[in-house]
Order: structure tokens, then sequence, then C-alpha cells
């Protein structure tokens, strides 16, 4: 058995755990632990939670939100927490790309785009999916603006400038113009128009494009600020920074975990995304056992309690990056269940319930997924949803359960247990080229007396071989 050394600052607490051998940490170990803790105040509401990526001009044919508010039971009944909506603003005009334009080409911070309907219609669906049990926030754009944003004419000093004084963007983004957090009076005026959210429509957060391009101090005002309006307040950052989840975010985006398990399918023969050039993507040979070793420096980087948005998919991989399917292959669901039982939150984006398997055009109109019948898929992630809303071993931050994974005969074979209190979940997957026989290399191994097969109800047992992408999880009975 291999224990990864104290990976509980993003899992939780230091304890003695029946998965594995006791640890006790020093009072020096506890002193320095405690020094590196966030200043954030998580809502209690996250802990457990599952989040969903609405992208709005796709979920429906009509592309509209009351067109989606009819999709909330179902949501509901996926078992989701809380809808990140992509930019809900008007988009500019200006140097647009596509006929439709980048939902991150900011026209107005304060209005409601109407090809979506009206500001008055989006305040009924946020309101009907916080009476559902579900929270909201918004995805939220404060590096830069659409090229036609009413602030190049009214506030054109907030902008940064180039070499001859002219407004500049940033990357290959061509349709925006940057912003310039030098000058005091442009961070209150992005800090008041995010106020707008939360007071004039009761949104409860924001996730946040591109937070590592704006300055930490901005971040760390912003969320004194907005927590004062808002006090449950929840802040993603589009971000994998350890500074940023000191006092300012809730979570970050887990890019690490993402970048892993792309380099894990490639090694496995289940990388098959062509890029641009019609070649595919070359990978370091990297094998299952290498998550150890990203979560004990993700402990060592990170402000302890803080949260990690780990995910197979999303707008971005979608569209760009190739589908879960094209990047994972046969590992795909073993990989989602990962995104599950290892520490963080787990992310579904639009059509993943469905099987989706095709990118969703940025700057067009396409066609949304298939939402019924029902399918195989949306009966495997909403068996996950319940076991990420039942296992308090799963919780997010510090109090959940101290991963202690089991060393086997081969490095593709992950396995391990996170316990708190009455809670033990055992998670076992192949994420190797063929089947592969379960062998312990030492004494230890997962103890699943009184455990069961959480997707069968079956006693929990241990198979003498594992099938290319199979996957186990064993909770108590």
């Amino acid at each position: 058995m291999k224990k990864i050394i104290s990976i509980f600052g993003l899992i939780g607490a230091l304890f003695c755990s029946a998965c594995g051998s006791k640890n006790k940490a020093t009072d020096a170990q506890k002193e320095e632990r405690d020094s590196t803790y966030t200043q954030v105040k998580h809502p209690e509401w996250s802990r457990n939670a599952v989040i969903y990526e609405v992208n709005l001009r796709q979920f429906t044919n009509e592309g509209t939100i009351n067109a989606f508010s009819e999709q909330l039971p179902r949501l509901k009944d996926l078992g989701i927490d809380i809808l990140w909506f992509m930019p809900i603003n008007p988009i500019s005009e200006k140097d647009r790309k596509g006929t439709l334009g980048s939902y991150y080409a900011v026209k107005n911070y304060t209005e409601f785009n109407p090809e979506f309907g009206t500001l008055d219609e989006f305040k009924a669906t946020v309101k009907k999916a916080q009476e559902m049990g579900m929270k909201v926030i918004l995805d939220w754009v404060p590096n830069h603006s659409g090229r036609d944003n009413i602030w190049v004419d009214l506030h054109p000093d907030w902008y940064e400038k180039d070499s001859l004084g002219n407004m500049k963007g940033i990357y290959d983004w061509t349709d925006v113009y940057v912003f310039d957090y030098n000058n005091p009076e442009m961070r209150q005026g992005m800090i008041d128009a995010m106020k707008f959210w939360l007071t004039e429509v009761g949104v409860n957060g924001f996730r946040c494009d591109v937070a590592m391009e704006v300055p930490t101090d901005f971040w760390n005002d912003a969320r004194v600020q907005l927590q004062g309006v808002q006090p449950e307040l929840f802040m993603l950052a589009e971000a994998t920074s350890p500074e940023l989840q000191e006092l300012a975010f809730d979570m970050g985006y887990n890019w690490p975990l993402k970048d892993l398990f792309n380099q894990i399918a490639a090694t496995s023969g289940q990388y098959h995304f062509k890029g641009e050039n019609g070649e595919i993507r070359e990978f370091p040979e990297t094998h299952a056992i290498a998550i150890n070793n990203l979560l004990a420096q993700q402990f060592e980087d990170f402000p302890k309690d803080t949260y990690l948005m780990n995910m197979i998919t999303n707008h971005d991989l979608n569209s760009w990056e190739g589908t879960e399917f094209e990047r994972l292959g046969d590992l795909t669901n073993a990989f989602a269940v990962l995104t599950y039982t290892l520490p963080g939150m787990p992310l579904i984006y639009t059509g993943q319930e469905t099987g989706m398997n095709r990118p969703l055009a940025f700057f067009e109109k396409d066609v949304p997924p298939t939402w019924e019948p029902r399918n195989e898929y949306f009966t495997f992630y909403q068996k996950l949803n319940e076991l990420k809303h039942t296992q308090a071993a799963l919780t997010a931050g510090m109090d959940g359960g101290e991963l202690i994974s089991y060393q086997t005969s081969s490095p593709d074979l992950y396995v391990f247990c996170r316990e708190r209190e009455n809670s033990k979940v055992i998670t076992l997957v192949n994420l190797g080229s063929g089947d592969l026989p379960l062998e312990f290399t030492s004494k230890n191994h997962p103890d699943i007396r009184y455990m069961k097969n959480f997707f069968t109800g079956e006693d929990a047992q241990l198979p003498e071989v594992m099938k290319q992408g199979e996957y186990l999880v064993f909770v108590k009975k």
C-alpha cells in the first residue's frame, strides 16, 4: 500500500482512517497547515455539490431562457446543484466572430442578451431554479470587453492602449479590447456591474473568465464587496492559481487533472482527437499512478479547504480540443467516475449527460443535444450525482475523506479509498490498454467488508481481472 502523504488540504482534515494505516500529525505540521488555510468562507451548500455548465444558445432549438426553463425539472432530477450559465450579456457586433459572435465579447455588463429573451424572463428562471433547490452563477468576463461595449465610448481610459494609443486585444481574440486594471475607477465599475446581478437578479455568484489575467488584489477586493451583498457568495476562477484561492475564489479549474487524463488516455491508445492540422497530438508516457503525484503537488501548492473543479469536458474542450470520447475513448466513463470520487467538485457540460459525441458550434447556432428519451448516460450521471450527495467522504474541502491509495502490480490500475464518519468509498479503475489482473503488492489492500457495489447494489467483491475501462465503486451497506 502506498499512502499519499497528507493529501487532505483539498480533501479533508487528517484523521485516522480504517482505509489504511494510521498517521498522526505533529504539532509543527498542524501549525503549518493551519497557516495555509484559505480565508474564503464556502457556503455549506457547495460542499457536496455538482455544477452544470449551461450553453444557453445551444441548449434548445429556440435558444431562449424560457425554453431552457422548461428543462429545469430534468436537471433537478439529474441531481444538479449549481447552474453555471455561459455569459448571458448582449454580444458585441464590431469585429464579431461568425454570425452570432462569442459569448465572451460583452457589449453591456448590466443587460440581458435579447437573443435569449428578456431580463424579467431570466429573473423568473433564476427564481424558479432556486425554488427547486439549485443555485445560479453567471459567467463573468472581467479581463476584456467587446469592441463596441458601451464603456469603450463612455470610459476609454478604462482600457489598455498600445504604443500608438490604440485599444488592444489579447491572444488571437480580435473581437475584444483589454481593460486597464491600473485605473481605480475601472475596477470599481466592474465590481458595481457584478453587484447588479446579485442585487437585481439574485444570482449566487460568478464563474470568472481567464481570472489569472486580472490582478489578484482586484479579486481580493471584489470578494469582500460582493460578499457584503451576497453572504453565501460562490466564486469559480477559470484558472489553476493557488493565490487566487487564498482570499477570493472558492474553486479553481483542475486543468492539470484534465491534462493528466489526456496523457493517460494517450498512453493507453485512447486519444484520437485530430487538431486543425489533421494530426493527433503526442503526449508523454503517463500511467494512472501519476494521479498520486499530482494530488500530492496540489496539496502542497493550494490553500487548505479550497476546491478544484474536476471535468472530462466543458465548452472550451468540447468546441476546440475534442469531445470527451475523442480524447478519452473507452476510458471515458472511468475518468468520469474519478471526477466524482477524487477531491473536488465534478462538472457536467451541456449534453454530457446524453453521451453527445460531437462538438457544439461556438459562433453559430447548432442543433441542441437530444434530451429525450433519457438514456444510459443520464442514468450514469444521475447515479454519480447521488453518490456525491450521499457520501460525506466525498465532501469538497477539508471535511472530505483523506485519500488512501493502494499499490498494485500495474501502474494502470488506480485503487483508492476515502472515508469520513460513517461514509466510506472505495474506487477502482483500469486506465490501461487492456485487461489487467488485480494484484496488490503488499499485505494491505482495500477492506471491502460490509460494503456493496454502488452501481449494482450487490455485495462488494474484488475481481481477479479488471477489463479495460472498467470502474468499480464500493460504499458501506
